[in-house]
């Protein structure tokens, strides 16, 4: 039978709520229980509906058995409940995340501080040996890596260069002259300026006419420059206000720059701390690296300013039994006069300079200093450092070299 849609406006009854018929329920019970399950759609999530105002109702409605037959025939399509019937509980199904879902909620990766996520690590290329043989041999086809000795050579470097945070001081001292001190200052500063990526500065405060930029530059090379010391630096350190300013009281060993000591034995000595600690400053403006060569002895009138703004101590020593017994009442010497921390934390270099005998032993002098500093190298013999001449890295040997490397990255792990 076919449902008949009444006319509203000449229902008498317009406008009035019309009771319930349970015959209607019972015709859309049966016509949910006659569908087929298979043949019913996955449910979805629906959206709340808004209230429904009571709309008025036929009072003929179909039996039941007709409904059911045309609700599974598919003839007539049942027509809602009405709003006084309690809604079924809604239901939901397992909605499986898109592709955009997914990316949005994944985290983007470091590409800084993780390339290897995308990129495989390329290992180093060895330098001599059988594995740099190897390497050239087949174009860098196969690459075994680095040796255990490059790589020891390898991790110097990267402490050495090791980025600073503000300007850091290093006093080179000893008690007794002659035993490599000046020296060790060069070949430490051009190590720095090898492998750092600002360059370093060397001052000359030698009380005693020190030799500082003749042993970096040669003597011929430093009499034919402009021979400005650091008494013309401290005459006109007022007009100075910029790094190009100051280079004209300096001079320039490769990337090491240095202030020369002054030469006049009349006033070589009269550097006091107060001069000592501007010059400092002024070097702090503009190097984050610098060396002070101090010169023999600890009590002459800028050390007090040297060990005030030092942040870490070279101690030079020989294996001469003297140059021994000089380091260590050095370290004491610091200890009882303030400068404890110093001492503790000094580097301690033994230098070979003059070759001694195989009587000395070498051993004990060392176990014999290394208990009290942070840490010792041993310098070997070398003609590049005992000649007392020009110092370069080029002529060195490759274990005096190695030996400047290890005290320059000791000097550079000091500075915290």
């Amino acid at each position: 039978m076919p449902a008949v849609t009444p006319d509203l406006s000449e229902t008498p009854d317009a406008g009035r709520s019309v009771p319930r018929r349970s015959s209607w329920a019972e015709a859309a019970a049966a016509a949910d229980q006659a569908t087929s399950p298979a043949s019913v759609p996955a449910p979805t999530r629906r959206p709340a509906r808004p209230p429904v105002t009571a709309q008025p109702q036929i009072t003929s409605v179909p039996t039941a058995d007709s409904a059911t037959s045309q609700a599974v025939s598919g003839g007539v399509e049942a027509a809602p409940p009405s709003s006084s019937v309690t809604p079924e509980a809604p239901q939901f199904r397992r909605v499986r995340p898109t592709a955009a879902d997914v990316i949005a909620e994944t985290p983007m990766p470091d590409f800084i501080s993780s390339p290897g996520l995308f990129v495989r690590e390329q290992k180093p290329r060895p330098v001599g040996g059988v594995r740099g043989a190897v390497y050239n041999a087949t174009g860098g086809a196969w690459n075994m890596g680095p040796g255990a000795k490059q790589r020891q050579e390898d991790e110097l470097g990267r402490r050495i260069s090791r980025q600073l945070q503000g300007s850091y001081n290093t006093a080179v001292l000893s008690l007794k002259g002659g035993i490599g001190k000046t020296s060790t200052t060069v070949g430490v500063g051009l190590t720095l300026a090898e492998f750092r990526g600002d360059a370093p500065c060397a001052i000359d405060a030698n009380p005693d006419s020190g030799d500082l930029v003749e042993r970096a530059l040669g003597e011929g090379i430093y009499q034919q420059s402009s021979p400005r010391t650091i008494t013309d630096l401290l005459n006109n350190i007022e007009s100075i206000d910029s790094l190009t300013a100051l280079a004209r009281y300096m001079h320039h060993a490769g990337r090491l720059h240095l202030i020369a000591g002054e030469q006049d034995p009349e006033v070589s000595d009269s550097l006091t701390a107060a001069e000592y600690l501007r010059i400092r400053k002024l070097i702090s403006n503009y190097y984050s690296v610098a060396l002070t060569d101090c010169g023999t002895g600890v009590t002459h009138n800028a050390m007090s300013g040297i060990l005030q703004s030092a942040d870490n101590l070279v101690i030079a020593a020989g294996y001469a039994v003297s140059g021994a017994k000089r380091a260590r009442s050095t370290l004491h010497w610091l200890a009882s006069h303030g400068y404890e921390d110093l001492a503790r934390n000094a580097v301690v270099v033994i230098t070979d300079k003059d070759e001694v005998s195989s009587r000395v032993d070498k051993d004990a002098i060392e176990e014999h200093l290394s208990g009290i500093c942070r840490q010792l190298i041993a310098v070997p013999h070398d003609r590049g450092v005992a000649d007392g001449d020009l110092v370069t890295l080029d002529v060195l040997r490759p274990e005096t070299r190695r030996a400047y490397k290890e005290i320059a990255a000791a000097i550079v792990d000091g500075y915290r």
